[in-house]
């Protein structure tokens, strides 16, 4: 017997809601009839307790810091996978066999490059934009090269698709950098993986290649994998509410790219090299600046610790923390703001004031550091967790184009404007005259 919750309505009567409930035990009030029922919405500013889907992919237990990805815990895929395997695990629900695995190796390789002519349009935007309105264009622009008849007609070219989303967003990543700086644009080489090829075509030159340490590769592909995913947030629910007007994949991940594009979702690494680089200027300690941020001094926070899921700690941060540690260690990087965030992070640690209020690390304050340390330009930060979310997004896609119940989504809204009005000609407006009913006419709506 379905479970059901009931709703005792403002004229007394009451209404049951069907219970549904997930593969871990998580309850939702099916409210999808409720307004044809009884004429009533829910207002959920924000979308904070609302469940827009119903999904295989992601699990998150925010009260008990638990990510995992298809039902494997993300400390168990950072141990064990690369970032492709991690994200043929999001796209197609398993873990690869070797064969998968080398399949989809070769179409990664195979559809790196980009189109002679598609490398052209970079010269067509201004040295100065930035890479990830570049990012966003050029990955719409791709749709007509990858898949000009727009439909994806079987699970073959869907794999062919997915595969050159995924590589060659790091080649316009790469691409869209060098553009920047004035270096020549680099080709991605056929004999390196994933992460190696992406570091490549950052920081090659035309007379000198660049090749990664061990640690480099390893903490960017930690950071690419444990940003796969994170179940509905900002931009993949974009990507599904594009998705649902039965929008291409380019198009509805373009769109995903443009949500992370702010600074409440994506900029929020940034945001921790932004304050440590004001610390530093300032010749504040990192005492006194935590002083600031417990006495809530007008524009003083603490970037990158907390998180609105995460009630306990955040895994991800956990697991770059070490990343981040080996990385810095192994490179003996001597930048200041690398030394101020140690300190940030200890002391906030040991605080009670920040213990109490659950102010941990979170995953984009190891995540700056790292890249930083890497030597990825801080504009670029978005750009590279745009790549790590690619398989998220095309997951959730992929979800949507297989249920064959799937509705375009439409949400609702409560109404707060003006009652209905009658209308007033301009010569009333003018000399603000009222209307019929004896309402003058607002001052905002005069010529």
């Amino acid at each position: 017997m379905t479970e059901k919750a009931t709703l005792t309505m403002p004229d007394g009567s009451t209404y049951e809601v069907p219970v549904t409930v997930g593969s871990e035990g998580e309850r939702a009030l099916n409210i999808s009839r409720l307004r044809a029922d009884t004429g009533y919405i829910t207002l959920d500013d924000g979308y904070g307790n609302t469940g827009s889907c119903e999904s295989a992919i992601t699990f998150i237990d925010g009260e008990q810091g638990i990510l995992r990805y298809r039902g494997y815990p993300v400390e168990d895929i950072a141990k064990h996978c690369s970032f492709i395997e991690t994200a043929q695990l999001l796209i197609w629900g398993e873990l690869p066999s070797a064969e998968d695995r080398t399949r989809f190796s070769d179409l990664l390789t195979e559809n790196s490059t980009l189109p002679e002519d598609f490398r052209r349009h970079f010269a067509g935007f201004p040295q100065h934009a930035h890479p990830m309105s570049i990012l966003s264009a050029m990955i719409n622009a791709l749709q007509s090269y990858d898949l000009p008849g727009l439909v994806i007609n079987d699970d073959e070219e869907f794999e062919r698709v997915s595969a050159a989303l995924l590589s060659k967003v790091r080649t316009i990543a790469a691409a869209a950098y060098k553009s920047s700086i004035g270096e020549p644009i680099m080709y991605p080489r056929y004999d390196l993986r994933y992460v190696e090829n992406f570091l490549h075509m950052m920081f090659s030159k035309p007379y000198r290649d660049y090749v990664p340490s061990a640690e480099a590769t390893s903490a960017l592909n930690l950071f690419l994998l444990l940003h796969a995913d994170h179940e509905q947030n900002c931009s993949t629910s974009t990507v599904r509410m594009v998705a649902s007007g039965e929008a291409s994949l380019y198009a509805s991940v373009s769109a995903g790219v443009c949500a992370l594009w702010g600074k409440l979702h994506g900029g929020a690494n940034q945001a921790v090299m932004e304050m440590l680089t004001y610390i530093r200027e300032s010749g504040m300690s990192t005492k006194d600046y935590i002083a600031k941020v417990k006495s809530r001094e007008d524009g003083i926070k603490l970037m990158g610790f907390g998180h609105r899921v995460y009630r306990n700690f955040d895994p991800r941060a956990v697991i770059l923390q070490d990343a981040c540690e080996k990385l810095l260690d192994s490179l003996h990087i001597t930048d200041p703001r690398l030394d101020i965030a140690r300190e940030l992070a200890q002391t906030a640690l040991s605080d009670d004031y920040f213990i109490s209020r659950k102010l941990y690390p979170n995953v984009d304050f190891f995540s700056g550091i790292i890249l930083t340390a890497l030597g990825i330009p801080v504009e670029m930060f978005t750009v590279l967790f745009a790549i790590g979310r690619m398989p998220g997004w095309i997951a959730n896609w992929k979800e949507m184009h297989d249920d064959p119940t799937g509705r375009i989504y439409r949400p609702r809204q409560v109404y707060t404007g003006p009652t209905e009005r009658e209308w007033v000609n301009r010569f009333q407006r003018e000399r603000g005259m009222t209307d019929s009913r004896g309402f003058k006419v607002p001052d905002d709506l005069r010529p």
